[in-house]
């Protein structure tokens, strides 16, 4: 193990930590101290110029109220003299307005020419109007803040005139950005005594801890010889006393485990069949190889996990549930696309006392023996429905010909007609599985020939052409040039027959069949597409399956036994060609097959 860097160091971290959450406590005291500073300072600020606005406000109404004779002083010369006070460093402009909104006074000498003037000022308007104080703050051209305030002046009910005030509030922040100075100096000096304090009080802990390490590395390697030097007797210092009876222990028991978990490990290497074992709680603490494959995880991601979790089985069943199990769970894992079937054999790990300690279970691929069985099952139930259909046909006809139908010159000849056909139907479905069996079997061979497969595959159009007795047109589309293909030709004519008769079965009157062959490369592709009433999407891929309709009732009414398209399927992929169908629901369906092809024997042929 490689030694802790300095920037991982729990020592640094733990200084870090010390130094930060002292200074997250400054800032928060900080911010809290600055922001009721600025609160309070403000406050003072406006509560004391509105202290003098309201003196101001009684003077000034005194003034105003004030009968004058000719010898008194103009109005305007009494409240320019009371607002000689406002002229300070804080206040930079006092005006006094009459009811409408003329300016009687002003404490800016440089804009004693407005005097006697209308104001326009909207914030006045709104004093006079409402009758209500107002005050607001901004920042002027300069940067500085300002704050303005306009206030009433009042006779009982009746506003007679209003005082305006522009005060310099800059000098409020600059206090405080003064204080905040202060206050940053205090805090960096306090960090660093925090800093300081932080690395002699990390020493006592890291230390016994890294001891500690050592002494887990040396374990790690086997050497549990090495003990932990104990420091003292707080929390640490049992520690690594608690440590240090660990090793001994430790020592103790490896000797026992290693001779089991050899016997163990040889044990479940050499199994084929899946092993999970579990503790008392049900949790996983060994999967063998085999077992994880079956299951598709990874050994590191299951241990711990709960065995009726990794199994699927939350929703049936509890682990005391498999603890209690007799039989075989059978866990089916099976997708639409592929089987997958598991038997599960469940075994109970107890002591002598009867406690159980955990269960081992057993995992055994069965999914190719449900398959055969399966396939079994369904091939049989097939071929007696199919078989029986014909043969109760045949049997109710009989028996009306045996009850003296026969004596009927109208209707025997007609009775003897679908009997005959129903046997004809079982001759040709027994035939089928006949031929099916023979390609089931490992000895099966084809004779394989080279042959020129457009010429081979016009001759077959021939034949159903001038045999039809239906409305329907053929369009060829095959190629002019010869190409050779090595295959069985009686097979191949009778995978282009089953085609070809389903195409006929199911085309309307006036109907389009439509011939193809394609050059690819490494194959030819076939194709048969017909103008039918076509087939779901969700059948396509279940039509080459034996036995499987679309249309059942039509299917049988038309003659077939549903073994036609398997057999071409079987023997396309014997040839080495794959077989598929493509269908529009009302517009038609096209089955195509290829045959490998190699164009550089033709040289041969040519």
């Amino acid at each position: 193990m490689k030694k802790v860097g300095i920037t991982r160091s729990i020592h640094l971290k733990f200084v870090l930590i010390y130094v930060l959450l002292i200074l997250l406590a400054m800032q928060i005291i900080g911010v809290y101290f600055v922001r009721e500073l600025e609160d309070k300072l403000i406050t003072n600020f406006t509560s004391n110029i509105k202290e003098n606005v309201n003196f101001l406000e009684y003077n000034v109404s005194e003034e105003m109220l004030k009968e004058r004779t000719d010898d008194d002083p103009s109005l305007e010369k009494d409240i320019d003299r009371l607002l000689t006070d406002f002229r300070g460093s804080d206040v930079s402009e006092v005006r006094v307005i009459d009811s409408k909104s003329r300016i009687l006074g002003t404490s800016q000498n440089d804009n004693l020419d407005t005097v006697g003037q209308r104001t326009t000022d909207t914030m006045i308007k709104r004093v006079l109007a409402t009758g209500k104080e107002i005050d607001e703050a901004y920042i002027d051209k300069t940067g500085s803040r300002i704050w303005v305030y306009t206030s009433p002046i009042t006779n009982g009910d009746e506003e007679i005139g209003a005082v305006y005030i522009i005060a310099k509030i800059e000098n409020v922040y600059q206090q405080l950005e003064e204080i905040n100075e202060i206050f940053s100096t205090g805090t960096a000096i306090a960090l660093v005594i925090t800093a300081i304090l932080g690395v002699l009080l990390g020493q006592t802990v890291t230390r016994p801890i890294s001891d500690m390490r050592k002494q887990a590395l040396a374990m790690a390697k086997g050497n549990f010889s090495r003990k932990v030097k104990v420091y003292g007797y707080d929390e640490i210092g049992q520690l690594a006393i608690t440590f240090n009876n660990l090793t001994k222990r430790l020592q103790e028991a490896q000797a026992t485990t290693e001779g089991e978990r050899r016997k163990l490990s040889s044990v479940l290497s050499y199994m084929t069949d899946g092993v999970i074992a579990t503790d008392r709680k049900g949790r996983v603490i060994l999967i063998n190889d085999p077992a994880a494959k079956m299951l598709n995880v990874s050994r590191e991601t299951v241990l711990s996990q709960p065995l009726v979790s990794l199994l699927g089985l939350d929703e049936e069943y509890t682990f005391e549930d498999l603890s209690n199990e007799q039989d075989s769970i059978i866990l089916d894992y099976s997708t639409k696309e592929q089987p997958y079937i598991l038997r599960a054999n469940f075994s109970v790990i107890q002591k002598e006392t009867g406690f159980v300690n955990g269960i081992i279970t057993v995992l055994h691929d069965i999914t190719e023996q449900e398959k055969i069985d399966m396939e079994r099952r369904d091939f049989v139930s097939n071929v007696s429905h199919e078989l029986r259909t014909p043969l109760t046909t045949m049997r109710s006809y009989l028996e009306a010909l045996a009850e003296g139908a026969w004596q009927d010159e109208e209707i025997a000849p007609r009775f003897l007609d679908v009997t005959q056909n129903e046997t004809e139907r079982m001759i040709r479905l027994v035939n089928d599985l006949l031929q099916l069996s023979k390609m089931d079997s490992k000895d099966y061979r084809f004779n394989k020939e080279w042959i020129e497969f457009v010429g081979f595959f016009h001759q077959i159009i021939d034949r159903f052409e001038m045999s039809k007795n239906q409305n329907v047109d053929f369009k060829r589309q095959l190629p002019e040039k010869a190409l050779f293909v090595d295959i069985d030709k009686d097979k191949l004519t009778q995978v282009l027959d089953n085609i070809i008769s389903n195409a006929l079965k199911y085309s309307p009157e006036g109907g389009l069949i439509t011939f193809s062959v394609t050059e690819k490369e490494g194959h030819i592709l076939i194709s048969v597409s017909d103008q039918g009433l076509g087939i779901p999407q969700d059948n396509l891929t279940k039509i080459f399956e034996r036995f499987y309709r679309v249309d059942k009732a039509r299917s049988r009414q038309m003659g077939g036994t549903g073994l036609g398209l398997a057999i071409a399927k079987e023997m396309i992929t014997a040839h080495g060609g794959n077989v598929w169908a493509e269908s529009k629901e009302g517009k038609g369906t096209t089955i195509s097959f290829t045959l490998p092809y190699d164009s550089t024997q033709e040289d041969e042929w040519l």
